[in-house]
């Protein structure tokens, strides 16, 4: 779980918290990073669908994570 975490999240509180969840459990790990993996494709999903959801995520300290990957909470604009 670590890995995927580090791939989606970068290196920061995300992966720390990560790792100690694996290091006392592996499935409190497994069910952190499927969270992070849902709400980074969540929200990367929205903003190429040029919605946004303006209320950040519990527990996701990622900016990446938060905006989908997209910078600093930019957002693609919808074509019209």
């Amino acid at each position: 779980p670590p890995i995927g975490v580090y791939i989606v999240a970068g290196c920061g509180a995300d992966l720390l918290i990560n790792i100690c969840l694996t290091l006392l459990g592996y499935i409190p790990g497994h069910i952190h990073a499927f969270y992070l993996e849902y709400v980074y494709f969540d929200r990367r999903e929205q903003a190429r669908e040029g919605r946004f959801t303006a209320a950040r995520a519990p527990g996701v300290y990622s900016e990446r994570v938060q905006s989908g990957g997209n910078g600093y909470g930019t957002i693609v604009q919808p074509v019209q």
